[in-house]
């Protein structure tokens, strides 16, 4: 997998052997080229300065995407040790380790822990595993938890057969976008 845009360009995030390792049972499915690019479209000249949360970061490719593009600081989310790892060596290796938080962990705790810490991110890409109830989990975090910054955007990322919710606290959906087995909706955050 590389980086398809900014200042990293073309650079390689992803071997083989992390791409192949199933973490909890769960074989790794990276977004693919076509969607990243769709998801920075979407995005456009949003992703200069914004602070980026990669939710179920995966290889991290999303967040070092954003880091290239412009974001001013990217968090990494992930439960897998080895994935953390991989997220480590590649930041360093990009020159975008202080730019990176990196946290090991369950989504729905890292999104309760920066609520108390009333920690507020401007984009939060979610890419649970398909077919999961974890998106039911972590959207009404994200809405209701005060994580959002004044006109944040959610881009969830999701099996195409599943409706996410079109409201949930504070965040409305926007649109959807479908590539084949794969549809992103984008959420915006609303005035109270």
């Amino acid at each position: 997998m590389r980086i398809s845009g900014g200042i990293a360009k073309g650079r390689r995030t992803a071997t083989k052997r992390l791409l192949i390792k199933k973490a909890n049972g769960e074989k790794l499915r990276p977004t693919s080229s076509k969607v990243r690019e769709a998801i920075f479209d979407i995005l456009g000249s949003r992703i200069k300065g914004a602070s980026f949360v990669d939710l179920y970061a995966g290889t991290g490719t999303v967040g070092f995407e954003a880091l290239s593009r412009g974001a001013d600081m990217a968090v990494f989310v992930e439960s897998d040790s080895m994935r953390i790892q991989a997220i480590k060596n590649i930041a360093n290796e990009l020159g975008f380790l202080e730019k990176s938080v990196i946290r090991k962990g369950r989504a729905s705790e890292f999104l309760k822990k920066a609520a108390s810490e009333n920690r507020i991110f401007d984009i939060f890409f979610v890419d649970p595993p398909y077919r999961s109830a974890e998106l039911e989990k972590v959207l009404p975090l994200i809405g209701e938890g005060g994580l959002l910054s004044e006109g944040g955007i959610v881009v969830a990322e999701h099996f195409s057969r599943e409706k996410p919710p079109d409201a949930e606290g504070r965040l409305r959906k926007e649109k959807a976008y479908r590539y084949g087995d794969t549809t992103l909706t984008l959420y915006r955050k609303v005035e109270a």
